[in-house]
Order: C-alpha cells, then structure tokens, then sequence
C-alpha cells in the first residue's frame, strides 16, 4: 500500500508545482517601438494595473524594427504555453499588411482583438513664418504658392501621411509629402520654417503650439479635444473629414480563446479605474473602455475607412 500512495502523493506534488508553474508565468506585452514613446506608455500603464489583476507578472517586451512589423512578426510565433499580447497602432495592423507584400502576418487571420484602449487625433500645424490662421486660409494659401505646397510628416507609410493625402483630396490641393525619421526632426524643420506644413498627431504638436512656436489650425477628431478646446475640428473648419488612430491589444491565433476573453475582461477593468484614467490623462493621451465585441467592431469600421484611402495613394516603402 505504501508504495501506491507515495505514487499518488509524488504525482500530486507535481501537479501542483507545474499548475503554480503556469500560473507564475509572466505575460509579456510585445510593443514594436522603443522605450518611451506613445505606445511604450500605454503598455506600461495598463501592465501595472493587470499584473495585480492577474497575480503574475506584466512585462513589457520592446521589440523594434521594421516599422513595428518585427514585433507583430513575434508575437504571431509565440508558443501557447507563452502568454502574449501584442500592442499596436494602425501603422502595423492596418499600412504594413497593405504596402508589404512579405510582412509576414496577416491582422485578420493571425491575430485575435482583445481591446481597444486608446485613441489620438491628428493635427496640422504651420510655421510661424506661414501667414495663415484658419485651415481655409491655408488650403488658399497653398494654392496660391504651388512651389511652397508641400507638408512634413513624421514618417512616409503613417497615419499622418495618409491624413494629409486625405485633406489634400478634400480641398483638391496637390501638395508634395516630405517624410522624416520620427517627429522630432519634423518639428525642428517646422519651427526652423524648412518646412512651412506639418501633420502629425496632436498630443505631439500640441507643446510647440501652447508655447507659441507653431499654430495648430484643425484638429481631426469628430469633436474639440480635451487636450485644447480653443483649436476647431476640421469639420467645424468647413472640411468634412474626421479621423483618429488608436493603440489596441491583439492576441496571437496561438492563445486559447478562453485566455484571451479573461484577459479583455481584465483590461476593461483596469480602462475603468479612475487612477488609470489619471494616468492616461495625465499623459495627454484619451483612455477607452471597450469590450472585445466593441474593438471588433472598432476595428472593421477603421478599415472600411483607411484601406482605400491607402491604396489609392499608390503608396511603395
């Protein structure tokens, strides 16, 4: 008898050391770009509320390059066992498959939606030296000086870009996009007048524009932002266009179903608490609350919208 039981007994140690084995395992939180950008923090805040929740640790995995689309490349090769979301914005799940042809995933088809938690608007600002203080002025401005009608953007392939494309569809002004390597060189060029237009996002001009240095004329949300209530929404600036990106977490093919409901469910609670929408606030950027069914949702209205716009540019990287 003695020998069945320590048996049974040496089994059940072993069960119970690898079930508290998985239940330590951390959950990484994949983001395709460095440290302290938009993206980064929005992993950072919603990890240290989810670790609690879970009772494991959050980490937060940066894994640059490629425009993102090595981090999305990662997450849809995770192994099951490795719990694993992925964080990302429009560039990588929405431009990349698109003007890729080898981007090496496919949205729809490698990846679950598990929530949508954030999203920005784009503004366009000139330089102190454009003589222009309301978007139609602008547009006239730009037509009256066709070699001046060009405008930065942060990157050629971004949301921003393709905004422009759209404004310049709206107000029929040809206009010549001239790509940086991230924002911060845009905005010297921008405030140095090398470059007299720009569209980026909005939290990212708005320091420039509360000191003084550039003027924001529009901002592409469907109404005024909290961030500055003063600057007019497009529509409101007589251009019927509205347009915002967004930061949503996305769970590989490879993640249980059932996983990643618990883990939408847990994200939806952490959005709700006050102290994270301190956070978010506090960081300039706009919190959302929105359930798996919600961010599907999101997700298909966003690309009835953005993907003709992006495939009638012709755009090629």
């Amino acid at each position: 008898m003695r020998k069945p039981l320590a048996l049974v007994l040496t089994a059940t140690l072993a069960l119970c050391a690898t079930l508290a084995q998985a239940q330590e395992t951390p959950l990484r939180i994949v983001v395709g770009y460095a440290p302290g950008g938009a993206t980064d923090r929005v992993a950072r805040i919603v990890a240290d509320k989810l670790g609690t929740r879970l009772g494991t640790p959050v980490i937060v995995e940066n894994k640059t390059g490629a425009g993102g689309r090595l981090s999305a490349q990662a997450v849809k090769a995770a192994p099951a066992n490795q719990p694993t979301l992925l964080l990302a914005n429009p560039a990588v799940m929405l431009v990349a498959p698109l003007v890729f042809p080898d981007a090496g995933y496919d949205p729809e088809r490698d990846f679950r939606p598990v929530s949508h938690v954030n999203s920005y608007e784009f503004g366009v600002a000139v330089g102190s030296a454009v003589p222009v203080k309301e978007l139609p002025h602008l547009m006239a401005w730009l037509r009256a000086n066709p070699d001046k009608a060009n405008f930065g953007v942060p990157a050629t392939g971004s949301l921003p870009h393709f905004f422009g494309l759209m404004v310049g569809d709206a107000a029929k002004v040809r206009a010549e996009v001239v790509g940086y390597r991230g924002s911060a060189p845009l905005l010297n060029d921008l405030l140095g007048g090398q470059v007299p237009v720009a569209f980026d996002t909005f939290d990212t001009l708005l320091p420039q524009h509360e000191a003084g240095k550039i003027r924001i004329l529009a901002v592409s949300s469907a109404r005024r932002s909290p961030l500055d209530g003063k600057i007019p929404t497009f529509k409101e600036s007589g251009m019927d266009l509205a347009a915002t990106g967004w930061n949503t977490f996305f769970a590989p093919m490879s993640m249980p179903k059932a996983q990643a409901d618990r883990l939408a469910g847990l994200i939806v609670e952490v959005m709700k608490d006050p102290d994270t929408q301190r956070k978010f606030e506090t960081a300039k950027m706009e919190p959302v609350v929105a359930t798996m069914a919600q961010t599907e949702a999101m997700l298909k209205a966003y690309r009835a919208q953005w993907a003709p716009v992006v495939q009638r540019s012709g755009f090629k990287p």
